[in-house]
């Protein structure tokens, strides 16, 4: 359909998809915002007589949001290079969670992490494992592979042939599989036993029953910690289940007053930790087989404003 007569509304009404795509390809919900409102004004920045000429405003958009975001992540790997301590993505909470009794919704009106939709491709683990990914391998990965688009279109995006993004999509392909992460299906452990096991987590934390978090905690665990040097966190991962639970236990010493919430991350059970309030940590994990594999920390306070405040 042409753009002759597109309403303002029917151009506005991409955010949603674009932020959805932005945001897989960046891990951060600030910098899918700001790429989405570049990609929106260079669209208002052609003539009018050129934004006619567009058969599809929204192919249009999510060409060049995707070309941006292949800019962003280019210029990442040196960003991250001097970001203090393991980067990783930037939580999302469930907006129907964060809400006051009295309904008051505390993410605030327009929150851009309320357009995303969670499904398995922003569970945590999933987005870890586009983190090692070249940009262009991510890209044709995720607009591919997550929001089906056909290769014909993702060649415009990257500059390259559809058979070139076709072999980049299966390289990407090959590496999640290695990892283990969902692509088409759901993490293997049901939510309902994910959901258990990371309330059994939140009551030996509470406890500080060294035994028992060991005993949730898969021998070979691995715990890494996103403080962006704003806030105390471990620099490198903490690896082994005995050791993760030592050092779970020694925050709990160091924190008196810390409130522990049994939340959604990502689509799936997590928890928060608060003070006063106000949330300090939100933490990721990845089950298998009963026990805990992996689990991710956030702490830096710059990506936990769409969390809030827990009143």
């Amino acid at each position: 359909m042409g753009s002759v007569g597109t309403s303002t509304d029917e151009i506005a009404g991409e955010r949603g998809q674009l932020i959805n795509v932005a945001y897989r390809l960046l891990g951060s919900v600030t910098e899918a915002e700001d790429a989405v409102q570049d990609a929106y004004a260079r669209w208002y920045g052609l003539p009018r007589s050129r934004r006619e000429e567009i058969i599809s405003p929204g192919a249009w958009l999510t060409t060049v949001t995707g070309r941006i975001c292949l800019d962003l992540l280019g210029s990442a790997r040196a960003r991250r290079e001097r970001y203090v301590g393991a980067w990783l993505p930037e939580p999302l909470p469930d907006r129907t969670e964060l809400e006051h009794a009295d309904g008051t919704d505390l993410a605030g009106p327009g929150d851009p992490a309320d357009q995303i939709v969670l499904d398995e491709s922003v569970a945590m683990a999933f987005l870890v494992v586009l983190e090692s990914m070249t940009p262009a391998e991510r890209v044709a990965f995720v607009l591919h592979d997550v929001f089906r688009y056909p290769f014909a279109e993702i060649a415009g995006v990257l500059g390259r042939t559809p058979a070139a993004c076709k072999q980049l999509a299966s390289s990407a392909r090959r590496r999640v599989s290695a990892a283990r992460a969902p692509v088409t299906t759901p993490a293997p452990s049901p939510v309902t036993g994910r959901a258990d096991v990371v309330k059994h987590v939140k009551e030996a934390w509470e406890t500080k029953d060294i035994a028992a978090l060991v005993g949730l905690l898969d021998p070979a665990a691995v715990m890494t910690a996103d403080g962006g040097g704003m806030a105390g966190a471990a620099l490198r991962p903490v690896e082994g289940g005995a050791r993760i639970a030592r050092y779970m236990v020694a925050i709990a010493d160091k924190a008196p007053g810390l409130e522990l919430l049994e939340r959604s991350v990502n689509g799936v059970p997590g928890l928060v930790a608060q003070r006063a309030g106000v949330v300090a940590t939100v933490a990721a994990f990845d089950v298998s087989d009963g026990r805990v594999t992996r689990i991710w920390a956030v702490r830096n306070p710059e990506k936990l404003r769409a969390w809030g405040r827990e009143d």
